[in-house]
């Protein structure tokens, strides 16, 4: 629908892509009034602004990925004082049955919040935690490519020439990586034992370099941390990186969690009913951020073994089956 007259209340939907994102608009009973497509570009988002302003009011705006390719849109319609809400992308059986198109996902994004379907707020970005989760992607990939450098270091000590191979048989990590950067290879590379010496020196040296990043970003990460939730990172069991990862799991406006029940259903420690007939159990959630998971299983085993109040608890429940 191209021309429109100003409404009441609508709600808009956004189907966001990395070049352009596609909006669109329904009234309180989720019927279609128009859509449009705009570039993600400062001026994009200007555009979008202004014609969602030229309706009556946007009661709340369903993105799609406002962790990803909506994120710069999601921090300019909240910094207008639009409500937000995250929507996930339509499962396969919706899209079996009604297509795909990014008309047809900004309509059922924009459905989505008029209907109530939609409700998590989005995280802000605006903070330190998201300081936080940029520095961890950066310490998490060099950590990565430190462990990928170091399999290949190993790997290449096993095929070393004699007596190369036997000169750094049964070393350390450490004592291997120091060995190695003290090799001194000739200029013919041609020759598989001077290529040997040079392949090894270099990787050594990558490991090195990867090293002083990753202690550099520690820092960075334990201080930021610290700062930001001192209280948590005092309690037992609780590490500077387990701590990093919880906060970025509830974002910079934890307010937008409406419980603890919440929280542990976003990090996927709520069991979840599966009963069936006289049957009536639970099974643990395979769902969730799983990082956060990881984080919170780690806090305790720690706990079950150097907190007493939490060994207590334990010992307990233990006891009542």
């Amino acid at each position: 629908m191209s021309g429109h007259q100003p409404e009441g209340d609508v709600f808009a939907g956004v189907d966001t892509h990395t070049d352009t994102h596609h909006a669109a608009v329904v009234d309180p009973l989720g019927r279609p009034l128009t859509d449009q497509e705009f570039p993600t570009t400062t001026e994009g988002y200007r555009a979008l602004m202004a014609w969602l302003d030229t309706f009556g009011t946007v009661r709340a705006v369903g993105v799609e990925c406002t962790g990803s390719y909506g994120a710069g849109l999601t921090r300019v319609l909240t910094a207008a004082g639009l409500v937000v809400l995250e929507v996930n992308a339509p499962d396969r059986t919706v899209r079996h049955t009604r297509g795909k198109s990014d008309p047809i996902d900004a309509y059922a994004a924009a459905r989505a919040a008029a209907s109530g379907r939609a409700r998590a707020i989005p995280k802000a970005r605006t903070g330190t935690v998201e300081a936080l989760r940029q520095l961890r992607v950066v310490r998490a990939s060099a950590v990565k490519a430190r462990t990928q450098a170091m399999n290949q270091l190993i790997g290449l000590r096993v095929t070393a020439p004699e007596p190369l191979r036997q000169t750094l048989a049964g070393l350390t990590r450490t004592a291997l990586v120091t060995a190695c950067l003290r090799l001194r290879p000739g200029a013919d590379l041609a020759d598989p034992a001077h290529a040997s010496r040079f392949a090894l020196r270099q990787l050594a040296r990558r490991i090195r370099r990867l090293t002083e990043e990753i202690t550099e970003l520690e820092e960075h990460l334990t201080s930021l941390t610290t700062a930001a939730a001192p209280d948590l990172v005092a309690l037992v069991g609780v590490g500077t990186e387990t701590a990093g990862q919880l906060l970025v799991t509830a974002g910079d406006n934890p307010e937008r969690l409406r419980s603890e029940a919440a929280f542990a259903a976003l990090c996927g420690a709520a069991p979840v009913p599966a009963s069936s007939g006289r049957t009536d159990r639970h099974r643990l959630s395979r769902g969730g951020d799983r990082q956060a998971n990881r984080a919170l299983h780690m806090i305790a085993v720690v706990r079950m073994r150097y907190c007493p109040r939490t060994r207590a608890y334990v010992a307990r429940r233990t006891s009542r089956g």
